[in-house]
């Protein structure tokens, strides 16, 4: 990247780009950071968001009532306890994959540990060979500064919105994201959908 095409570029957009060209290089310093993070409980609270220019595009203002919250969520598919008595080969599998992404696990994690909070939003912040860590945008529901916000009020009156699939990274593992034909089932839900068709 030249220095001409730096000074047109905004400090986000720097940020931006650093971020990406660590994630690729997995260079000493990030590494180390890992190597703290995956010490760390599984949802901790910090100070402000590691990627400051992904959370402000995901909504996050630096004012009281917003928490950030960094998650690890384990790699891998899930495994299914051992059954007893026989199955058929088709029905004996013990390793399946998530219906639900890595990220919606983290936001309904974060959720269930801030009780008092509604997700906002989440993004990716780095993996290592067990763990990929996340990082939850939260809102305090009873916190003057947020009822008082126009945009975070709306917010914080959807209760439920991690366990409901009403995030963006929701919406997206829902398929609310694609429209046309084959994703008919998908609206309201799949369950939903399900249901209807067993009625009829």
């Amino acid at each position: 990247m030249t220095a001409r095409w730096l000074d047109y570029m905004g400090a986000y957009r720097q940020i931006e780009r650093t971020f990406q060209e660590e994630y690729k290089e997995r260079g000493e310093a990030f590494r180390a950071r890992l190597s703290g993070w995956r010490s760390e409980p599984a949802v901790v609270r910090i100070e402000k968001p590691t990627n400051i220019a992904r959370a402000r595009k995901l909504g996050y203002k630096a004012k009281e009532g917003v928490v950030v919250a960094r998650v690890k969520v384990e790699r891998g598919l899930r495994k299914r306890q051992k059954v007893r008595g026989g199955r058929k080969p088709s029905k004996n599998g013990r390793f399946f994959a998530f219906r639900k992404s890595l990220q919606s696990v983290a936001e309904e994690r974060a959720a269930r540990k801030f009780s008092n909070c509604e997700v906002l939003n989440s993004y990716y912040v780095g993996a290592d060979g067990s763990y990929k860590f996340f990082e939850a945008i939260l809102l305090d529901r009873a916190h003057p500064a947020i009822t008082s916000d126009p945009v975070y009020s709306e917010v914080v009156a959807q209760r439920g919105r991690a366990y409901r699939g009403l995030t963006s990274q929701g919406v997206k593992h829902r398929g609310m994201r694609m429209k046309g034909f084959g994703t008919m089932g998908n609206r309201p839900s799949v369950r939903s959908s399900q249901r209807h068709i067993l009625r009829v």
